[in-house]
């Protein structure tokens, strides 16, 4: 008589993950016919801005976060880091406003709109602690004005805005990574859920 093993805990999780998300709905091949309208387009431009601030982000914390000053490198490479960070935002507001607009959460897709409001509000103080590590007076004078209103708030107590180290651990690990993280959510429950239909 032949016993039959019961699935490892490894087994389960594939085959739930496998239930919630098969393979030709997760790198799907064709889309909807809608799809093609440019309002479709900016999640997309998002997650390319996205890539290169993350990309710029880490050819900066190689040499450290001061020698771009010096550098002419440097300064091309925090020019690209600044600038797909302009872009990220524009093409995210943008998103966020079309989906918005198109009642993005509707078809059980609470959720998804859900994890794109919570990066679009992790992203906020993501990008502030990058202007206060600059290292220069326009880092100073963004700090000093901010603090007494976090601290007003009860937030300066978790979140000194004039602590370097602690305001630079905070943009290069703890809020990129919850960033990443919240997208990586977002872009699998679009593909669960599809992509909304318009109006």
């Amino acid at each position: 008589m032949t016993t039959i093993d019961p699935p490892t805990w490894t087994e389960r999780v594939r085959n739930a993950a496998v239930a919630y998300l098969p393979p030709e709905r997760l790198l799907s091949d064709t889309q909807p016919v809608y799809v093609a309208s440019w309002i479709y387009v900016f999640g997309v431009l998002t997650i390319g801005a996205l890539v290169v601030v993350l990309g710029s982000g880490a050819v900066i914390a190689l040499a450290g976060p001061a020698w771009w000053h010096g550098s002419t490198v440097g300064h091309f490479v925090n020019s690209m880091h600044l600038w797909s960070t302009e872009l990220f935002f524009f093409f995210m507001v943008v998103h966020l406003w079309g989906k918005f607009f198109m009642a993005g959460w509707r078809g059980r897709r609470a959720l998804t709109w859900i994890t794109g409001a919570l990066c679009f509000l992790i992203t906020i103080p993501t990008a502030f602690t990058g202007y206060l590590i600059q290292q220069n007076l326009d880092s100073q004078w963004i700090g000093t004005q901010a603090k007494d209103g976090l601290n007003a708030s009860g937030v300066g107590a978790f979140f000194n805005v004039l602590n370097y180290g602690q305001m630079l651990m905070w943009h290069i690990l703890l809020l990129p990574l919850a960033v990443v993280l919240l997208v990586a959510g977002h872009v699998l429950l679009v593909r669960h859920r599809g992509v909304v239909p318009p109006i």
